[in-house]
């Protein structure tokens, strides 16, 4: 599968894979930041994608700074809807109790992975088939 992406601005980079084989592409900072303890802060990438009509981009986290720095993707997973052709921003949460996270212009800061959809047409109903959960919710299903 072929994805476009429109570079927005000088700073940005195209996204790319660490490895051969990843599902994810990196996305990367196209701008400064510096985030205190507990705040979140929206980050462009500088770019836009074209997401092919029937999938969706998904903007997820990236497990290393979660695990060295305790940074997140607040709205993980972020949606990037196929009809949305604006800049792809990411919104970054510290949650290091004491330390600044700080974002300059090329830092990998998410990751992007590309998945087909099912666009369901929702309909009302009396009633919903019976399942052996049934109603259990939360916790249902012990610790």
């Amino acid at each position: 599968m072929r994805l476009n992406f429109q570079i927005l601005n000088d700073r940005a980079r195209l996204p790319s894979r660490a490895h051969q084989g990843d599902a994810g592409l990196d996305l990367h900072a196209s701008e400064t930041a510096h985030i205190g303890p507990g705040e979140r802060w929206q980050i462009g990438t500088g770019i836009a994608v074209e997401v092919p009509a029937g999938h969706a981009g998904l903007v997820l986290p990236r497990s290393g700074m979660a695990r060295r720095h305790g940074i997140s993707v607040v709205n993980s997973p972020g949606l990037i809807d196929s009809g949305y052709r604006g800049e792809i921003k990411v919104l970054l949460l510290n949650n290091d109790p004491a330390e600044v996270f700080r974002v300059e212009p090329g830092d990998r800061i998410a990751q992007l992975v590309i998945t087909p959809v099912i666009i369901a047409e929702p309909e009302a109903v009396e009633s919903l088939s019976d399942t052996e959960r049934a109603e259990d919710g939360f916790g249902s299903s012990g610790r």
